[in-house]
């Protein structure tokens, strides 16, 4: 039997929203949260996914949960076990959903036998915690296996896709061939855009909604500007003395403690100074993300007539650390050999970044000091289920170049939140892009606090929470 583990969550109240949102607002989340915890009086709200670091999904569970706790409703996260081929044949299904033959292996009959089994091991570890009339979300294709059982020991179970594309091809037809029969019998299904409802799930109600982020975590709080350089420096992604600032973060009781690891960087000579403009990309280590695109199109930059003073760090998190995506030390192997075959010159100014995940809290301090301090961020992503890296530079306030796909789209406005690129591939456009926002700095903070303000109307978390309650309401209604 699989050994599901639960992850610790905490409480927090929403009235922390109030200096965000305005007292309106926070009294129409007030009523929200009631009317829920009334109604989920004596039941357990689930959530099940497939790693407890590392993604969107795993961070927004950690920030959501302790405000559905702090309402007085009993949620709880468990995350499920699995092996190395379990999450090789997911990362499949993973690349299939987005359209992608990902490394090309089959999805058939076999593929089916042994995801089940490990589905099978998963839900029978959860089945004797989880009592009939429960609610069960399960996210993404990884838990998709475990709906039937749910449902039929009377759980009300939802699966959630974070993921999708919106076009659908013969690799997403294959996906779901494999995913649609599980999800029969569940209550709903919710989708982060309506693109990625796909065809075959013909049975149960499917909504949507988008993600979000905390403006309160570790990874989105505000930082002064001197503890941004003291963890920066400390961390080992930036070049000179951190000053009078203590590198500091918050630990997960609340304390202040020091940060004590460092990036692993591969960098040539010197790191980047505090005074260099920084280009930065953050995400899994993804052939999806396109790292090695999104560095051949910022070296262009560096020659030429008019060549930029710049520097780039792109980074992720440390290889070894993400239990649920095999395919991140590869990736990271082929963008190194790409960076070792740059001009000494080029190589001088790339900088490849594994960010330590040994201590969530330290590792989104760094990532929340590296976003503040860039001059540009980017998200040149071939495919996108949403993209929380782009909503986490909005709320920073930083201009932004991304690719015209997924929910991405739906969070930027090209021209008025950030620059979007309506081909992906097209290095020359993404390019032009950096340099525009490079040398017009009045232009890059004009379009950075346009998109802090698009946060803080549309995709800050007491509205994803609103939206999960009043999915539950209709699903408890008369017609349910």
């Amino acid at each position: 039997m699989a050994q599901i583990e639960e992850v610790p969550v905490g409480t927090q109240s929403l009235d922390r929203f109030g200096t965000v949102l305005g007292e309106e607002a926070l009294r129409r989340a007030g009523a929200t949260a009631a009317a829920a915890r009334e109604r989920l009086a004596g039941r357990t709200w689930w959530n099940v996914n497939s790693t407890a670091q590392g993604g969107g999904v795993a961070e927004m569970l950690r920030d959501l949960l302790p405000y559905v706790r702090g309402a007085g409703i009993d949620a709880r996260w468990v995350v499920m076990e699995g092996e190395s081929t379990f999450f090789r044949l997911t990362k499949r299904l993973h690349h299939a959903i987005h359209g992608s033959a990902g490394d090309g292996s089959p999805l058939g009959a076999d593929e089916r036998a042994a995801y089940e089994a490990v589905t099978r091991a998963n839900v029978d570890a959860l089945l004797p915690r989880v009592r009939r009339g429960d609610i069960v979300l399960l996210h993404d294709p990884q838990t998709a296996g475990m709906a039937p059982p749910l449902v039929e020991a009377g759980a009300t179970v939802i699966w959630r896709s974070h993921i999708g594309t919106d076009t659908a091809n013969d690799q997403t037809r294959l996906a779901w061939d494999l995913l649609a029969p599980y999800l029969t019998g569940v209550a709903a299904t919710v989708f982060s855009r309506a693109a990625y409802v796909p065809d075959a799930l013909d049975g149960a109600p499917s909504v949507v909604i988008a993600p979000s982020i905390d403006a309160f975590s570790s990874k989105n709080r505000d930082l002064p500007d001197e503890t941004v350089r003291a963890v920066l420096v400390r961390a080992g992604l930036v070049g000179g003395t951190a000053g009078s600032a203590e590198a500091t973060f918050e630990a997960q009781d609340d304390t202040p403690r020091q940060i004590e690891r460092e990036a692993s960087v591969v960098s040539h000579q010197t790191l980047p100074s505090w005074d260099t403009p920084l280009v930065v990309q953050i995400s899994r280590w993804d052939p999806l993300k396109d790292p090695e695109g999104v560095m051949r199109g910022f070296v262009t930059l560096l020659d030429g007539p008019d060549p930029i003073d710049a520097a780039m760090v792109l980074a992720g998190p440390d290889v070894t650390a993400v239990a649920d995506d095999p395919e991140g030390a590869t990736t990271f192997a082929a963008l190194l050999t790409a960076w070792q075959a740059l001009p000494e010159a080029h190589r001088s100014r790339v900088h490849l970044a594994n960010l330590p995940m040994a201590d969530i809290h330290e590792n989104a301090t760094i990532v929340n000091a590296l976003q503040r301090h860039a001059a540009i961020i980017v998200q040149k992503s071939l495919q996108e289920g949403f993209g929380l890296t782009v909503t986490e530079a909005m709320w920073k306030g930083r201009p932004i170049v991304a690719s015209a796909v997924g929910g991405i789209q739906d969070q930027i406005e090209d021209g008025v939140h950030g620059l979007l690129l309506p081909d992906p591939a097209d290095l020359g456009a993404y390019t032009a892009a950096l340099r525009r926002l490079l040398t017009d700095r009045a232009e890059a903070e004009r379009l950075g606090a346009q998109a802090k303000e698009r946060v803080r109307e549309e995709y800050l978390g007491v509205r994803h929470l609103t939206q999960y309650a009043e999915l539950l309401e209709r699903l408890d209604g008369p017609a349910a």
